[in-house]
């Protein structure tokens, strides 16, 4: 009980003090873990768009795989990016394993899904007479997309949030795909891992600190978005 008091006062201590390892780890996982979201969405938000709005063989399996993919192992994706981009691999001369750009590569996976399904769920909810309208009073495709945008913002935003912390919490594709290098790829979840096998628990109560608020804080922000995205939807 007393190792646990002083490694919480000690972590405390250091989160204050603003260590520079500390802000270091800290400011890796955010590049990482931004470049991520910001890439997934990119590419998840036309997808999700383009399969609300078409009609096509297929669509109801394509949104039951992009479910399934939903719960797939952090792990299976760090094999999968793995295989590619080893110096065995198709994209070994490339040189991204053990880089940023390849945990990047790998999270951009993982939340590409969370972001199309939701942003998919988020699109349902809005009245279908919205699109009708625009329709009728002669808008394009192009305008109908930012009329529906409009009113689907919240539950959009509330995607991209909960993609957000997916990848900040994660683990498996960090350690596999950086290296947990320190000062270019060591992440809050890898550090921790690290320092717990080392005996050190300081550092990491610390960064569990810091991810424990993180998470916190991009809860609130998930439903906040989400409740304001129910309420317009009604």
């Amino acid at each position: 009980m007393d190792l646990l008091i002083d490694s919480i006062f000690s972590a405390f201590l250091l989160v204050v003090a603003r260590d520079p390892e500390l802000l270091n780890i800290v400011g890796v996982s955010l590049t990482v873990s931004c470049g991520a979201t910001l890439i997934a969405s990119c590419f998840g938000l036309p997808c999700a768009f383009f399969i609300s709005f078409k009609s096509f063989a297929g669509k109801a399996f394509l949104i039951t795989i992009l479910n399934t993919l939903l719960a797939l192992p952090t792990v299976v994706i760090g094999l999968l990016v793995y295989s590619f981009i080893s110096r065995r691999g198709i994209l070994g001369p490339l040189d991204l394993l053990y880089t940023q750009k390849a945990i990047i590569i790998g999270q951009v996976i993982l939340i590409f899904p969370v972001i199309t399904t939701l942003t998919i769920a988020a699109i349902s909810r809005i009245d279908k007479r919205y699109r009708q309208t625009a329709l009728t009073l002669g808008a394009n495709e192009f305008q109908v997309v930012k009329v529906i945008f409009r009113e689907a913002r919240y539950g959009i935003i509330a995607a991209i949030i909960a993609a957000f912390g997916r990848v900040i919490a994660e683990v498996g594709i960090s350690m596999m795909l950086g290296g947990n290098a320190k000062g270019f790829t060591r992440t809050m979840t890898t550090a921790m891992a690290l320092e717990y096998d080392k005996g050190e628990f300081v550092l990491a109560v610390a960064l569990g600190g810091v991810l424990m608020s993180m998470a916190f804080l991009i809860n609130m922000l998930f439903h906040f978005f989400q409740g304001r995205g129910d309420q317009h939807a009604v």
